[in-house]
């Protein structure tokens, strides 16, 4: 069974990764040092998904994570 907490682990590392990379395609080095226009806006269709997934998968990670610290 750890063998199987483990590959999952793996597997939702990964995938959380990906998601976050996929994120940040529009700030660019500008951004990290405030020089982000300054201006409210709200996600919208797949930047909204992108960040519902991010949540859903790190919450699964963190899960796993204390699981495979029990068994």
């Amino acid at each position: 069974m750890n063998a199987a907490i483990s590959a999952i682990q793996i597997i939702l590392g990964i995938l959380l990764v990906l998601v976050i990379i996929i994120q940040q395609k529009g700030s660019g080095l500008g951004s990290a040092f405030g020089g982000d226009l300054g201006f409210y806006r709200t996600k919208r269709g797949a930047e909204k998904l992108l960040f519902y997934a991010t949540i859903v998968l790190s919450v699964a990670f963190i899960l796993s994570s204390v699981i495979g610290l029990i068994f």
